[in-house]
């Protein structure tokens, strides 16, 4: 076993260092070695008497004897091999890059206090003021909450979380999953093609289009609702909780938000 182990020590050792460079750079940008210094160092008198063998290149032909028919031509042309372009871009053509720095695989972080089941308070929107329950976190970062509907009429949506108020109040949801289609696709409108117009008549036949949710909007709504039911109903302070939820934020007088405890 000992000469194993000699062997592997050996092994180790041949293992080169970092080379240093011959010369460097001191303050001031002077080099550490001259000229004559390094002339030394590197024996580069050895080369002096030497001479290396001189390669001759082959010579590849550019251009061509052509023949030429017709009395006037001369019979012979010189021609180029490699013709030039006729014409040349007037910019420099730029290579398309892959896009990997696109927004929608940018890597999105959500504060430490936004879990599934946290009590929010909307900031701005149609529901300002509402409380509602955080469902879960979509892939474009934006959080997914409901009233529920059939206590503060706050449907499915989606929120920044810019414009919401994290509480310390929670809902445990539980063995409750958030049905996989309830994500970013599912909450994209689709906008209708509109007709070229024809006349004056058509600006004042025109009308704005209104969201009306479809049935698959209401069945989703209707089963998140109940799942969140029964969960706030088994929440110690039950009654409460509920009522907790229907009422409004508010701020009154001498009220500073910077200095409540949400």
């Amino acid at each position: 076993m000992a000469p194993v182990e000699k062997a592997k020590k050996v092994a180790k050792s041949a293992k080169k260092g970092k080379k240093h460079p011959v010369n460097s750079y001191l303050k001031g940008g002077i080099l550490r070695y001259s000229k004559a210094q390094m002339y030394k160092r590197r024996a580069l008198y050895r080369l002096k008497d030497k001479k290396s063998p001189v390669v001759q290149k082959v010579k590849v032909p550019i251009k061509k004897v052509k023949k030429i028919g017709g009395p006037k031509n001369g019979g012979e042309r010189t021609v180029f091999l490699n013709k030039s372009k006729a014409t040349y871009p007037t910019k420099t053509f730029v290579k398309k890059r892959p896009s990997k720095a696109n927004f929608s695989e940018h890597k999105r972080n959500t504060r430490r206090n936004l879990t599934p089941g946290t009590v929010l308070i909307l900031l701005a929107g149609r529901h300002q003021g509402k409380r509602v329950v955080l469902l879960k976190v979509l892939a474009s970062g934006l959080l997914l909450v409901t009233g529920p509907f059939a206590l503060n009429s706050c449907p499915l949506r989606r929120v920044s979380q810019r414009y919401v108020i994290g509480t310390s109040s929670k809902v445990d949801l539980g063995a409750f999953k958030v049905p996989e289609h309830l994500n970013d696709a599912y909450f994209r409108r689709l906008k209708a093609k509109k007709d070229k117009k024809s006349g004056e008549a058509d600006i004042f036949a025109a009308k704005k289009e209104r969201f009306v949710p479809n049935e698959q909007r209401k069945k989703d709504q209707k089963e998140v609702d109940s799942a969140l039911l029964k969960v706030i109903k088994a929440h110690p302070e039950g009654k409460f909780f509920a009522k907790y939820l229907q009422n409004m934020f508010a701020l009154h007088s001498s009220q500073y938000p910077h200095r409540m405890r949400f």
